[in-house]
């Protein structure tokens, strides 16, 4: 089983290669990150993110810039954060939420977003398809929350 961490460093890796792909000069590159939790709560999953960037060539501060945004738990911050980051402009979002997916695909169809999430993105309607997601958007799901409720679909007591 893929740590959280390690997932993280990959999903960071996944986002650089976008960047790598849309790279034509060396100028300062710029990744959305939108994220549903606090900073001080998810510092491992920054870190994993930004290890993941470094190990494909993105060092923040030096080659590419990470514009946070953080709802700190009060998603209704979602559709106000995305018009900002799509306003920065960014190159990349990275979201980690359903919310967060789809505040940013009400604000931009140009823009690629990479998500990782617990949930079916087909089923959440996030995109088309596994193999073609179609639009802008693409990503991960570990199927985490589907997992977790089966777990307890076994143990419940009558």
């Amino acid at each position: 089983m893929m740590r959280r961490r390690s997932f993280i460093t990959l999903l960071g890796g996944a986002v650089a290669s976008l960047l790598a792909a849309r790279a034509q000069q060396p100028a300062m590159r710029v990744v959305g990150f939108l994220h549903p939790g606090s900073a001080n709560a998810n510092e491992l999953e920054v870190s994993g993110f930004r290890q993941g960037l470094k190990e494909t060539g993105f060092v923040e501060g030096h080659n590419v810039a990470i514009e946070y945004r953080w709802t700190d738990g009060q998603f209704d911050r979602f559709p106000a954060l995305a018009i900002e980051l799509v306003r920065r402009p960014v190159d990349v979002i990275f979201v980690v939420s359903p919310p967060a997916v789809v505040a940013i695909k009400a604000q931009t169809a140009t823009i690629s977003v990479v998500f990782s999430i617990g949930e079916d993105p087909v089923n959440e309607g996030l995109v088309s398809s596994f193999n073609r997601p179609g639009g802008n958007v693409t990503g991960f799901s570990n199927f985490g929350n589907q997992l977790f409720a089966k777990s307890w679909d076994c143990c419940t007591i009558p």
